[in-house]
């Protein structure tokens, strides 16, 4: 069996999950596994099933290093798998890593872990990037986040149903679902009508 498997950081970015499946079934994947998880995440539960799911000789196919794993020790580890369980891994038009028969190719390998330092440095760097354009906007007098909720955002039907709350008509999950809001947002607004 030939599984497939694209990750993309949120599920809005369907042009690029949609050229990943096309390019994975081009790539002879028969059945493909979807992950919405950053790269650096711990858990990928969709890797986690594929993995379950493989069979000593199955084939894994993915387009680059980064889907799989962006730290070296989460590939190294992805390595291990292949190898404990003789699987073939597929970096499409990059590597193969073939350890049907038990052991690997140690160049392979080697470049497989280099690839991972390289997606490691990249991301770390994204990072620092990310944290000075902060920084910047900062010092330059710029919000950075979402904008401060006052009072005034608190929606009409939020105000119409807090009385009833507030009287114990309703509980917390009551106003929520009435208001259509997360309960999150309704302690929130709670607290700013009792504390201002």
């Amino acid at each position: 069996m030939i599984y497939g498997y694209a990750r993309c950081s949120t599920n809005e970015h369907k042009q690029d999950i949609n050229r990943q499946i096309r390019e994975l079934k081009a790539a002879g994947a028969e059945d493909i596994f979807l992950e919405y998880e950053h790269g650096d995440s711990k858990v990928k539960s969709q890797q986690s099933a594929m993995l379950d799911r493989a069979q000593a000789g199955d084939t894994i196919v993915t387009l680059e290093v980064p889907r799989l794993a962006r730290s070296t020790q989460q590939l190294c580890e992805i390595i291990d798998c292949i190898r404990t369980m003789n699987l073939r891994l597929v970096i499409v038009g990059s590597i193969t890593l073939d350890c049907r028969q038990g052991q690997t190719d140690p160049m392979s390998e080697a470049f497989l872990q280099m690839a991972g330092v390289f997606s490691q440095l990249e991301l770390a760097m994204i990072r620092a990037r990310v944290r000075s354009g902060m920084a910047n906007a900062k010092a330059k007098g710029a919000r950075i986040g979402r904008p401060k909720v006052t009072a005034d955002d608190i929606p009409s039907v939020f105000l119409r149903h807090y009385p009833s709350f507030k009287a114990g008509n309703l509980n917390i999950s009551d106003l929520a679902r009435l208001c259509d809001l997360s309960r999150t947002t309704v302690y929130k607004y709670i607290e700013l009508l009792e504390h201002h």
